[in-house]
């Protein structure tokens, strides 16, 4: 019943998810919002409506460090596996804006909260500062749209806002969807403390695993069905949107609406945060090199998480090989990946001066 609790309420943050988005994004519509403010704001919190109920229900029920490992394991989730079988589908271009702005923001605030919880938690006064930076990049965003003549927000957006709906409809979208989201929330963080209890493991790793790759939902499908589509760039803005919003709003909140200081485990401070930051470290090169994810490092990114997660697994299970898995990973598989990089961007100088 646990197992069957913890499907059920990842299904319903992903229904509620979807109903808060389009009763909300209607709803604002009917207002006179234009749809970029809408796409920067609704939208985008709809998106993570997933991992910031998690993470909020965490906090406020007292597993303070299972709401900071959501967010974590959400943003290596989004980068590693969703980017990794994008990429594996087809090659995903970068944009400029992606490479030039974004992708460095994703770097930023990643180092913030790394720095914010070496001394094992997230004050109050931390996650202030996070939930303005929120605001500031929220605001930036939309002065950055305005100043291009971007009225308009993507083109789901806009067939949301086109498709009549009377004014009953979306309040009631709105409230279920809230609804869900709240009980979806309850039950799931319910499930996994209960599945790491009887696994004797500790909560963090049930919210790095199960729990980030179950809210990260709403941004597979989107970023999957946008490659498919042959919209490329569009499945890796998805993932470096989500994952500063994972930080600067999830985190912030969490830590807002928490009684007690977020918690930060030794392990999380020495382990998994770092991962998160490499994670999106490693996207600055690769991303550089051609715009473009090509299959290759599509694969890459999908053995590192296979790896990560594996890593995880084995040392909450205390198997002995675990000692070897890690020098495996650290001798093995990250030197190839710096290898590559190495002769990526060799043939990409080359291939620049050859052109010029």
């Amino acid at each position: 019943m646990t197992w069957v609790m913890l499907g059920v309420g990842l299904v319903l943050l992903v229904i509620g998810a979807d109903l808060l988005v389009k009763g909300a994004a209607r709803l604002a519509g009917a207002f006179g919002i234009p749809a970029l403010v809408i796409g920067l704001t609704v939208v985008a919190f709809g998106t993570s409506a997933p991992e910031l109920a998690v993470s909020v229900k965490s906090a406020w029920s007292g597993q303070a460090e299972l709401a900071i490992a959501n967010a974590v394991g959400s943003n290596i989730f989004n980068v590693l596996f969703i980017l990794g079988a994008a990429a594996m589908i087809s090659p995903l271009i970068i944009s400029r804006q992606l490479i030039r702005q974004d992708v460095p923001i994703m770097v930023l605030v990643s180092v913030v909260a790394w720095l914010m919880t070496l001394d094992g938690a997230i004050s109050r006064w931390e996650a202030t500062l996070l939930f303005l930076g929120l605001l500031s990049y929220t605001w930036f965003l939309f002065k950055q749209g305005k100043a291009k003549g971007t009225d308009t927000a993507d083109e789901e957006v806009e067939a949301m806002l086109k498709t009549p709906a009377p004014m009953w409809q979306n309040l009631l979208f709105l409230l279920i969807g809230l609804a869900l989201l709240v009980l979806g929330a309850r039950w799931l963080v319910e499930s996994a403390v209960e599945i790491a209890r009887t696994f004797g493991v500790n909560e963090a790793v049930i919210g790095l695993t199960i729990v980030a790759a179950g809210t990260s939902l709403p941004e597979v499908v989107t970023s999957i069905v946008a490659t498919m589509r042959g919209e490329r760039d569009i499945a890796v803005g998805n993932v470096v949107g989500s994952n500063i919003f994972n930080i600067l709003c999830v985190l912030g909140l969490s830590g807002l609406v928490s009684p007690t200081p977020l918690m930060a485990g030794a392990q999380m401070v020495a382990l998994d945060i770092p991962v998160m930051v490499g994670v999106a470290l490693l996207c600055v090169p690769l991303f550089f090199i051609g715009s473009m994810v090509n299959r290759f490092e599509g694969l890459l990114f999908m053995l590192l998480y296979v790896a990560y997660t594996w890593y995880l697994v084995a040392l909450a299970m205390q198997q002995s090989y675990t000692p070897q898995l890690a020098q495996g990973v650290l001798y093995g598989l990250l030197p190839l990946v710096l290898v590559y990089i190495v002769i990526s961007f060799v043939r990409d100088r080359r291939s620049t001066e050859r052109s010029n």
